[in-house]
């Protein structure tokens, strides 16, 4: 039996799936790289917020506890922007001053004295989009973001693709609700 069409169609959903978690996780290019190789990527201008913007999200780790600790915002050469406090709650809302070029920075600390290996981000490089939760997941893609050279819409893309995990194919049975016996073209 030819799988072709089969691993065809996962392999479109699982671009299609990196494409739509690289919209949600992402709001903008600034491909400032100085760098003498040669890029293929669209160049578009740096995005600045024209109005005092609300960014809002979610904080969350591995365990599962409620956090308290500080999300500071920085530019991408470390300059604090904004800060705010979490407090026993997951959700943190914090308002960044009109004027400030993106890329930017969000970043959780469990308390003053963390060091930055222990540290959530979330990199922001779009100005319409304005929810995005600290986690894990978004420490692995914005760090690996930063070693391709910056936070770029296309290094975003780059680390989600590599990041995000998406089987190639099902190869289980999880999703079938008939007859067990005739699944795959059984005996009755």
């Amino acid at each position: 039996m030819n799988n072709l069409p089969l691993e065809m169609f996962y392999k479109t959903i699982r671009t299609t799936a990196i494409l739509l978690l690289a919209g949600l996780i992402l709001n903008g290019c600034n491909d400032n790289n100085k760098s003498s190789k040669k890029s293929y990527s669209i160049q578009q201008k740096t995005q600045i917020y024209a109005k005092d913007t609300t960014l809002k999200g979610k904080v969350s780790n591995k365990k599962r506890e409620k956090l308290s600790g500080e999300i500071k915002v920085t530019d991408s050469k470390g300059k604090l922007i904004a800060a705010t406090q979490l407090q026993e709650n997951d959700h943190y809302s914090v308002t960044i001053p009109s004027g400030t070029e993106l890329p930017i920075l969000l970043s959780f600390y469990a308390d003053k004295n963390s060091a930055n290996k222990d540290r959530l981000i979330s990199a922001v490089i779009y100005t319409t989009i304005t929810k995005y939760d600290i986690n894990e997941l978004t420490t692995r893609i914005a760090n690996k973001a930063k070693a391709l050279g910056g936070y770029t819409h296309t290094n975003m893309v780059l680390a989600a693709d590599s990041t995000v995990g998406v089987p190639d194919a099902n190869k289980t049975s999880t999703g079938f609700r008939g007859d067990p016996t005739q699944q795959y073209g059984g005996w009755h």
